[in-house]
């Protein structure tokens, strides 16, 4: 099971974190919308975090722990969430990085990445799911998925790069009605002035990502880092041999891949055809 299949489900620590934030904000006669304005988060999003829906980043910890009083109590906190056992090491790193990251790149083979889905695509990927899931599990799993999303449009100076196969929008996941809410999701994403996105199309004859999905984020303090996942498992890699080959083939596959142009008429063409 992968991430994209399956969100971080709300954790005890998350919960407590959430809490002493909340405490903390309303100690100081602070709104949510005052405290997002301070981290560079929308209301909301500082609402999933005190109630424990979302996964915060260091970054959100350290500027609300300042925000707040600078007690140091966030910033402890956080360090309970990042130690929990159960959420998967390798995504809790990788989710905290990605809060974070001033880049990110993204090859994917599979399915279309929880951060291009739309809510009918990922709704049939959960309804899907084996085993399968209550409805209320589900529920959850949709919610966290389309919250998730807001770093696109919350982080514009944040540069997101996605290369997709073709073969996952003529897949026809969910039938052509889904399909063509994917493709005009997929498109409206690709609009915003910091999200790049291109087509592998479907014959290729030279590809440099024939060994499966590619992760790769770059840090603040301009640092790569990569993960893999498979059925039920996810490797996090920091080792910098490593990144690099992975970065070489990203590179070979951005101009391998369908111009970000070319890829829109390609999916425009794909929907014309449902």
């Amino acid at each position: 099971m992968t991430s994209e299949q399956n969100e971080p489900e709300s954790s005890d620590s998350m919960r407590v974190f959430g809490a002493v934030v909340k405490a903390l904000r309303e100690h100081t006669g602070m709104s949510r919308e005052e405290l997002g304005t301070l981290v560079h988060l929308s209301k909301h999003s500082v609402e999933s975090i005190e109630r424990g829906r979302r996964l915060a980043g260091q970054s959100f910890a350290d500027a609300a722990d300042t925000a707040l009083g600078g007690t140091g109590a966030i910033r402890e906190a956080f360090r309970s969430v990042t130690r929990e056992k159960g959420l998967a090491a390798w995504f809790k790193q990788w989710a905290a990085l990605e809060r974070d990251a001033v880049a990110l790149c993204t090859y994917e083979c599979r399915i279309i990445p929880g951060l291009l889905q739309s809510p009918a695509y990922a709704g049939t990927l959960f309804t899907e799911q084996l085993p399968a899931l209550d409805d209320s599990k589900v529920e959850v799993q949709l919610a966290a998925r389309m919250e998730r999303q807001e770093i696109l449009r919350e982080r514009l100076n944040t540069q997101y790069s996605f290369i997709l196969e073709e073969h996952l929008f003529l897949r026809r996941t969910g039938g052509a009605g889904v399909t063509r809410e994917l493709i005009d999701h997929v498109l409206e994403v690709g609009r915003l002035r910091n999200v790049e996105l291109q087509v592998m199309p479907l014959v290729q004859e030279r590809h440099a990502g024939r060994d499966g999905p590619i992760r790769l984020l770059e840090t603040p303090d301009n640092k790569w880092f990569a993960y893999c996942e498979g059925q039920e498992s996810g490797q996090f890699i920091g080792d910098t041999k490593v990144v690099s080959t992975l970065q070489m083939r990203y590179a070979k596959m951005r101009s391998q891949a369908l111009t970000p142009e070319a890829s829109r008429d390609r999916l425009l063409s794909i929907r014309g055809a449902l």
